[in-house]
């Protein structure tokens, strides 16, 4: 993986005063960590999807098994298990980890820990890298909406829409509908806001979803007995980490 800009990140050692480029922090228990890589910007390549992940310690330390957590910009951790490191014989630890263009651009953070005698992980460094996928932003993508054309005042329903993204879903910020009166005035909440949200989050009991991430956005809504009847209007729409906006999705709700 070709890296294309050098960033420069300080070091904290907790109990020792000298400093080294390239460390946001580490805690020093009988280790000392003289660099880590990368920490610079990685832009994906088909040809080359690998990052080179390297911790290097002093002569004096002598770790045992090392691992890290590769920890996306949004927060997901993207390796299933502590991803291990391995010894070349220079008090050097490194392996290479796949990336994908279907992760989302932005700051990438990387956790690096040491297994101690007792078998538990102690953390001792964190780096930082800034991710490109390489690929163009494309708007999202919502489809296949599933939603009645008539419901009762004070009855339960549940209704949802696919929301897909050609730069993977983890690309996708939010769902939502916006909501109109028969009378066409838009309907708002108590704090003036007008894009009300679908989920999800696989909270099959609050919000109706019923299976997590997988692209199915959904929600459950009640139109109270008092409401007005007739035709009432939602507008479905999403938007992407590039705040692109989806095709726009209009259906009509007769309450009755």
């Amino acid at each position: 993986m070709r890296k294309i800009l050098l960033l420069l990140l300080p070091i904290i050692i907790i109990g020792c005063e000298q400093t080294f480029d390239n460390i946001i922090e580490t805690v020093q228990n009988n280790y000392q960590v003289s660099f880590v890589s990368p920490t610079d910007s990685i832009t994906f390549r088909a040809d080359d999807s690998l990052v080179t992940i390297v911790i290097g310690f002093t002569s004096s330390s002598k770790p045992g098994d090392v691992f890290c957590d590769i920890i996306a910009s949004d927060q997901s951790k993207l390796n299933s298990s502590p991803f291990q490191l391995f010894d070349d014989n220079d008090n050097r630890y490194l392996n290479d980890f796949p990336l994908s263009k279907f992760y989302p651009n932005g700051i990438y953070n990387i956790n690096y820990f040491v297994k101690n005698a007792d078998e538990t992980l102690q953390q001792v460094a964190l780096a930082s890298f800034k991710y490109n996928n390489g690929q163009d932003n494309e708007p999202p993508i919502l489809c296949n909406l599933m939603m009645p054309d008539t419901l009762a005042r004070s009855v339960i329903m549940i209704f949802s829409v696919d929301a897909d993204d050609p730069n993977g879903l983890s690309d996708i910020t939010n769902v939502f509908y916006e909501l109109y009166k028969p009378d066409g005035t838009q309907v708002s909440n108590s704090q003036g806001i007008t894009e009300f949200p679908l989920f999800d989050d696989g909270d099959t009991s609050l919000n109706g979803d019923l299976v997590e991430s997988d692209g199915v956005y959904t929600v459950k809504l009640t139109f109270p007995v008092d409401v007005e009847t007739g035709s009432w209007r939602f507008v479905f729409t999403a938007k992407d980490r590039g705040n692109l906006t989806s095709n726009i999705i209009i259906h009509f709700l007769e309450v009755i």
